[in-house]
């Protein structure tokens, strides 16, 4: 197994780590978890050490595409593991926030059953011998999902000082591109899709 796709799984590995910070029961454990004030609002040091943890997986996903592009060793399991980590990382972090009742449903829903669609176009193609790649629009949805749930781990910091929406805008915002990169994946596999044989 080559360099990018060990830092592939390294990214999948990562995930359940940021769970545990993340719903660690600290009062119970009696652990007093601290907050850093910054004007009329507050980070707590539980969301900085997920916020460090998901800045260092996120930034996997940057290093194994460049690695493999660059030294040529992109690999058939990098293609079809690489989209898999991402989705694994952000969607375990979307549904955490709504377990959390700090994002809304809908817009988590819909970028799942995106997802769910996207992967069945994919295994639909597979079957055809055909291995899809991330393309532009899907992966500039991976970098604005993770750009969102950087910014609901910092409480929208520094917008919130001034009471802009941002961290809401960009979650709307991210679900519209994760619908127009499915439909993209759909246009360009619809040939498989309604394959008749």
């Amino acid at each position: 197994m080559n360099l990018p796709n060990k830092l592939t799984i390294l990214r999948i590995c990562a995930i359940p780590l940021i769970l545990l910070v993340a719903i660690f029961p600290y009062a119970q454990a009696g652990i007093n978890v601290g907050y850093i004030h910054i004007g009329h609002m507050s980070i707590s040091y539980v969301n900085i050490a997920v916020l460090l943890l998901f800045a260092a997986a996120s930034f996997t996903d940057f290093l194994d595409g460049y690695i493999a592009r660059k030294y040529k060793m992109i690999t058939t399991f990098g293609k079809f593991a690489d989209p898999i980590a991402d989705k694994l990382l952000v969607t375990t972090m979307f549904v955490l926030f709504v377990s959390q009742g700090i994002i809304p449903v809908i817009p988590v829903i819909i970028m799942i059953a995106r997802d769910t669609v996207v992967d069945g176009c994919r295994m639909i193609a597979a079957t055809n011998g055909v291995v899809v790649a991330a393309g532009y629009l899907g992966k500039l949805k991976t970098v604005c999902q993770m750009v969102t749930i950087i910014f609901i781990l910092m409480n929208n910091f520094p917008f919130e000082l001034y009471s802009l929406p941002f961290t809401v805008a960009m979650l709307w915002f991210t679900t519209l591109i994760s619908l127009a990169s499915g439909l993209s994946y759909f246009n360009q596999l619809k040939e498989y899709i309604f394959e008749s044989k």
